[in-house]
């Protein structure tokens, strides 16, 4: 399956979600995508407050580099559980735990775009980066500051700024 197919089917689900939302209504279809969800604080406000759906974290998990320990310990739940949410497909997540899961989507999003591939992205995330004091960034993401770390280290990169 190609990038764009994964993404289109990845885009179906969230279409879904989003039209459940009044705000979600008046956005075009052909407008929606995770970057553009993402921009939109308010939507992913209320997005929260509803929680993930099982099916939408797949979708997001699919077009991750991360695995599911990876998941587990960025949301804070057991694996097991993880896996006992993602087999039932009626699942919607607490609002704490999409909170997270909507901040690494944020993550995923921005490092692939600045990183053009998944492979580069998923490379830089677990290499020490000087600038997080030798750190590797995916160490970083299983906190709501790490994640700012990151993201601000990525807006660095993407405008050519390196320490």
């Amino acid at each position: 399956m190609s990038i764009t197919q994964i993404e289109n089917k990845s885009n179906d689900e969230l279409r879904v979600y989003l039209k459940s939302f009044l705000r979600g209504k008046s956005i075009k279809s052909e407008d929606i995508s995770y970057q553009r969800f993402l921009q939109d604080k308010l939507l992913v406000a209320h997005a929260v407050k509803k929680g993930v759906p099982a099916i939408l974290f797949k979708e997001i998990k699919t077009n991750s580099p991360f695995d599911d320990e990876q998941w587990s310990n960025f949301l804070h739940i057991n694996i097991r559980t993880l896996q006992r949410y993602k087999g039932e497909k009626s699942h919607v997540f607490k609002p704490i735990q999409s909170e997270r899961i909507f901040e690494l989507a944020e993550v995923i999003s921005i490092g692939q775009e600045v990183f053009d591939s998944t492979e580069d992205f998923n490379l830089w995330l677990n290499s020490p980066s000087p600038a997080l004091g030798n750190e590797k960034p995916i160490e970083l993401l299983d906190t709501s500051y790490g994640k700012d770390l990151v993201l601000a280290e990525l807006n660095r990169i993407e405008h050519g700024i390196f320490i």
